[in-house]
């Protein structure tokens, strides 16, 4: 073997700051939908029920777009599909600007779901082959540049909301971030060129299908822990406790600072100790810290217990989808978007479970369930014990 040869490649660097773009543009853009929905709503005259249905439609759209997107990121690369989805939810952030009445929004928001999913799937499927490169757990950081993404839309929002009309607002968004999917993507890892090819003649790889679908598990069951928090947290607070709105929205905020702190430091913690550790530990924490929070007598111990459940859960979702990638070489993308959607119908029932359960039991009673969940993802940690990469 030449000196040539046997010298150790360099970690791709580039690669991994487009990464960061990518997955802040996706905070991003979403983070302006949220931001502008009150405006929205009223500019189209719909109702909150029809939000609700709509903002279902967004999220199976986006379903459909991960699931489609798997296959074409394995067929024609990062290259060619991360670039081309962020396009699709750059310019998918107009939609809902021009939109006046409930028909025209389902169709906006169809369109974005369809970008947000491709993008999701893509970028994250780089992400894998960026950490493999690597030879070190990266993965948690690119969801923490996600989180930063939003961030960032709510301080813009807070700047242009009430000054600046919708259209235009989105409009710009729309045009820096097309600038960015320019400036990232010549950056991108091109992906192994044996996945997918029809004409490849290797005997066809087959998915390992229990593992896939116990990941999928796992991650359905932290991810709809995780949703639990974006649309109860605050309410716990002032339904339960009875505090006041100020008051009240510092339990979300505790739980996003939270999460974000814990994705920027997982990373080193997982090179260290392990991916099974990480979740076996991380979900075990983020089941104290919800149980604390539900059964807290003061507004103060129950802020802490939502910070303490962001940082349990924080690192526990990028490990299963960095073990889906790493399951099969040749269709590493499609088994992420497995994962990855599995995980995202969790985040959709998250919040509606938990609803319905309030018909029954009291808020704070209703939390049990992620709580078991968050146990489940402890116990079942084990299955993300490293396996040679089939393909």
């Amino acid at each position: 073997m030449s000196a040539e040869q046997s010298a150790p490649t360099a970690p791709p660097r580039a690669a991994r700051v487009a990464t960061w773009g990518y997955f802040g543009l996706n905070g991003f853009v979403l983070g302006m939908w949220v931001v502008h929905i009150p405006v929205i709503e009223h500019d189209t005259g719909i109702s909150h029920a029809t939000l609700g249905a709509l903002l279902l439609v967004l999220g199976g759209s986006a379903f459909v777009g991960m699931q489609a997107t798997g296959a074409l990121t394995d067929r024609f690369g990062h290259r060619v599909v991360v670039p081309a989805a962020a396009t699709l939810i750059s310019l998918a952030i107009i939609g809902p600007g021009l939109a006046r009445g409930p028909w025209t929004l389902a169709a906006a928001l169809v369109v974005l779901g369809l970008g947000n999913g491709a993008l999701d799937v893509a970028m994250n499927a780089h992400a894998v082959d960026v950490e493999r490169a690597y030879g070190r757990p990266v993965m948690s950081a690119f969801h923490a540049v996600f989180s930063v993404g939003g961030a960032l839309a709510a301080a813009v929002g807070a700047l242009v909301l009430g000054r600046v009309p919708v259209l235009p607002t989105l409009l710009a968004v729309a045009a820096v971030c097309l600038v960015a999917v320019v400036a990232f993507a010549r950056a991108l890892l091109p992906g192994d060129p044996r996945r997918g090819d029809p004409d490849d003649t290797t005997p066809a790889e087959r998915p390992p299908t229990r593992l896939v679908w116990l990941l999928g598990g796992l991650a359905f069951a932290l991810m709809l822990s995780e949703g639990v928090a974006y649309d109860w947290a605050s309410v716990h607070l002032r339904d339960v406790l009875g505090t006041p709105p100020g008051t009240a929205a510092l339990a979300y905020g505790a739980f996003s600072v939270a999460m974000t702190i814990g994705r920027f430091t997982a990373d080193p913690v997982a090179g260290r100790f392990g991916a099974v550790w990480v979740v076996r530990w991380g979900a075990a924490l983020a089941a104290v810290g919800l149980a604390t929070a539900a059964a807290a007598p003061w507004p103060a111990l129950a802020i802490t217990g939502w910070a303490v459940f962001g940082i349990g859960l924080s690192g526990c979702v990028p490990q299963l989808f960095t073990a889906a990638g790493n399951l099969g070489s040749r269709s590493s993308a499609v088994l992420v978007a497995r994962v990855v959607g599995m995980g995202y119908l969790g985040l959709l029932a998250g919040p509606a479970s938990i609803g319905a359960l309030t018909g029954l039991v009291p808020l704070n009673a209703a939390f049990a369930l992620p709580v078991l969940l968050c146990a489940v993802g402890a116990l079942g940690a084990s299955v993300l014990r490293p396996r040679p990469l089939a393909g």
